[in-house]
């Protein structure tokens, strides 16, 4: 069920991330820009999901998993603050105090489900964010070739070891519908940023 809640309403499913308009139009650079240093807003802040999701997280498979995947974490905040750099400014977008304002809700959204006492939601967000993270990083990587970055290698957990981590850990039905809440609900900003990055797109249009 995880892995089709990602497929079915993760980043994949969003037409933006994978538009003409965005990846080779005529402003793809400006465009892509905005999704760098939007995204870093997002994730580049530590303590993150995975972070903060450790905290919550005891039984050793679980512990295993996530150790895992705050070390390539760790990784991908490093590669997100080098290509907000070679991106430049934010591009100028009408409405900008507004999209930052919304991004800090979704910060807000996101801290608290990482840091939820549910027994399975905070796994679950950060289960859904790994899984997700592998098309946000495609998106990143055109942009890092575009400004003349070697994006670096992805560390994370593959879907079989989040999928065997869901499983061992879903020891109730209340655990697992936590799980899965935890995952919806991070996917749902998620699709809420791409939304706000497609309007700001729009925005920007002569």
């Amino acid at each position: 069920m995880l892995a089709a809640l990602v497929n079915e309403n993760g980043s994949a499913s969003h037409h933006y991330g994978a538009s003409a308009v965005l990846l080779h139009g005529d402003h793809a650079t400006r465009n892509l820009a905005d999704v760098a240093h939007f995204i870093c807003l997002l994730h580049g802040r530590y303590p993150g999901v995975v972070e903060l999701a450790a905290q919550r997280v005891t039984d050793p498979a679980s512990r295993a998993w996530i150790n895992h995947a705050a070390q390539g974490f760790a990784s991908e905040r490093a590669f997100l603050a080098r290509l907000v750099v070679a991106a430049g400014p934010v591009p100028s977008t009408l409405g900008q105090a507004r999209s930052e304002a919304a991004v800090n809700g979704q910060m807000h959204a996101l801290a608290t489900l990482a840091k939820s006492e549910r027994n399975g939601c905070a796994l679950g967000a950060a289960l859904a964010l790994v899984l997700d993270w592998r098309t946000v990083r495609q998106v990143l990587d055109i942009a890092a070739q575009r400004f003349g970055l070697q994006p670096p290698p992805l560390d994370l957990p593959g879907l079989a070891e989040a999928k065997a981590t869901a499983n061992d850990a879903a020891g109730s039905a209340a655990i697992e519908r936590a799980l899965n809440f935890g995952a919806q609900q991070l996917l749902i900003q998620h699709r809420g940023l791409w939304d706000l990055l497609e309007t700001r797109e729009f925005a920007r249009r002569p």
